[in-house]
């Protein structure tokens, strides 16, 4: 916690190419945003934020890789020191990891604009419709939420969004604006057969994208938690 009215939340960047993601995380953050490179080993020296946030990567949480060691020990003792997180994508994924849950790879790929249903039970989509649109592209997924959690949004490819404590993940992509998910669904030519990519590519319209727009409320009303949660921890003080 920081002793100012500023939000201060440190962004984990766990893409290997981290501008868009950087770009996308910075414009939907209306915080003090200081970001960490995790793939380049950056990582925050202690816990002195009010929040954290973890981003999409094309890494899987059960990669062994030193950097994903690392961040899964910062996440694992930032969570157990009170902080409220939010996990994106990759980032849900690993907080579902170090909370005990499990994580698995699909049978195939989830991408494009998709429909998620939600129970309307969460303060984190406060304001968002019960079933909403979102762009999705994931080939993993969170098989077992954490013991304890609450599932709060799915669809027919398994979870989409879990709380536990102070704890929210989501799979999908709130922040992606239209450049990001075509230039994503065009990465991912030598893992999806070309009639698949331009099925996608030709969804990514500006009509699902302002539907998916409204997804982008979730990341004001994690703010609000983490002012909340700041100022409980300032009375107790």
């Amino acid at each position: 916690m920081v002793g100012t009215d500023v939000t201060r939340v440190a962004l984990l960047n766990a893409a290997h190419e981290p501008q868009a993601t950087s770009r996308n995380f910075r414009r939907e953050l209306d915080a003090d945003v200081v970001e960490f490179h995790c793939p380049e080993g950056e990582l925050p020296e202690g816990f002195r934020f009010d929040g954290v946030v973890v981003t999409g990567s094309r890494a899987s949480v059960y990669w062994d890789r030193e950097w994903i060691g690392q961040l899964k020990t910062w996440v694992r003792g930032a969570v157990e020191a009170g902080l409220p997180a939010l996990g994106v994508c990759y980032g849900h994924q690993l907080l579902a990891d170090v909370l005990g849950g499990r994580v698995e790879p699909m049978d195939e790929y989830e991408i494009g604009y998709r429909t998620v249903e939600q129970d309307g039970e969460t303060r984190l989509l406060d304001g968002i419709d019960d079933e909403f649109t979102v762009f999705t592209t994931h080939s993993d997924r969170v098989v077992d939420a954490p013991p304890g959690a609450t599932v709060f949004a799915r669809n027919d490819y398994g979870i989409h969004g879990f709380r536990k404590n102070r704890a929210f993940a989501v799979q999908f992509h709130p922040e992606y604006d239209m450049e990001t998910a075509a230039e994503v669904t065009r990465g991912k030519d030598d893992q999806l057969p070309d009639e698949r990519i331009e099925r996608v590519l030709d969804g990514i319209t500006v009509e699902n994208y302002e539907a998916a727009c409204e997804a982008r409320t979730l990341f004001d009303n994690f703010l609000e938690f983490v002012r909340a949660v700041r100022a409980e921890r300032t009375a107790a003080d």
